[in-house]
């Protein structure tokens, strides 16, 4: 069963669990914040989100403490999320709780997390879970987001709630291919209003987005409360609906929180899933 975010244990005093519950995760419905953006059916896009957790922890056989990395993939075609607090608290749970191998802790997630953000399906799927080792530490590497950066344009802001009205595209002239990088991206938690800071990369094919009011939209978010998926798929569908272009992509990266980062990919067309490389401010 799941539930709505005022239900969570975001914003709540919590009793950090030591010992492995499955019980924890809390999932909610992706539907509800999908119908505010006008997406009844099957959504109109393809993509993940793509978690690290830097804090990944637990005991090996003879209980001695193994740490580790876990970049988790969750597609977005599951009608669920999995809220971030609960998430950290699930993965605490791990911590004094012996597991025989790491394969055994990565089985472990990919089950409980399959089950959390799939709940409910009459078709449920599998999640992707690749867990990382300090041996490998030193493979993981960082890079910024590629693209025009929309943030050189001084332009003046006073919009700081969504407003597609600010999007607008030139259908006059012949279409084009852009990739373009902002780093002003800021949202608030829905629940706790804490702020969420992020960069967002969007390509698109088709007729030329006015750059000054692409960045002023993504300014608008600065005051606004949703999840980490639900800006993502917000902004895609703004500039799907206003703006129509041929082929849209739209990849947000955000920077963690609580030893998680969650990093959303929506795009018209099927592609590759970026690499899960961290950012600087990551």
């Amino acid at each position: 069963m799941t539930s709505q975010p005022e239900q969570s244990p975001l914003g709540k005093a919590s009793a950090y669990a030591d010992q492995y519950d499955a019980t924890l995760l809390f999932p909610i419905p992706r539907a509800t914040k999908r119908a505010d953006i006008g997406i009844t059916g099957d959504a109109p896009f393809f993509g993940a989100d793509l978690w690290t957790a830097y804090e990944v922890s637990w005991l090996n056989a003879r209980g001695k403490p193994v740490v580790a990395l876990a970049h988790i993939t969750i597609p977005c075609e599951s009608p669920n999320i999995v809220e971030s607090k609960s998430f950290k608290l699930y993965l605490n749970s791990f911590n004094s709780s012996r597991f025989t191998s790491m394969e055994e802790v990565r089985d472990t997630i990919r089950a409980d997390v399959s089950e959390a953000v799939w709940r409910g399906s009459d078709a449920p799927r599998t999640i992707g879970v690749k867990l990382v080792l300090p041996e490998c530490f030193g493979d993981e590497t960082m890079g910024e987001l590629q693209g025009l950066l929309l943030d050189r344009l001084d332009i003046e802001c006073d919009q700081y709630t969504p407003d597609p009205s600010l999007l607008q595209a030139n259908h006059e002239e012949a279409p084009v291919t852009e990739e373009l990088v902002s780093h002003l991206l800021k949202s608030n938690c829905l629940v706790t209003g804490q702020p969420d800071w992020g960069s967002v990369q969007i390509s698109y094919s088709g007729a030329q987005i006015d750059q000054e009011g692409l960045l002023k939209y993504i300014v608008s978010f600065r005051n606004h409360n949703e999840f980490h998926e639900q800006c993502v798929e917000r902004i895609f569908m703004d500039i799907w609906t206003r703006c129509q272009p041929i082929k849209l992509s739209v990849y947000a990266r955000y920077t963690r929180r609580g030893g998680l980062d969650i990093n959303p990919l929506r795009t018209s067309h099927p592609q590759a899933l970026p690499k899960n490389r961290r950012n600087a401010r990551q």
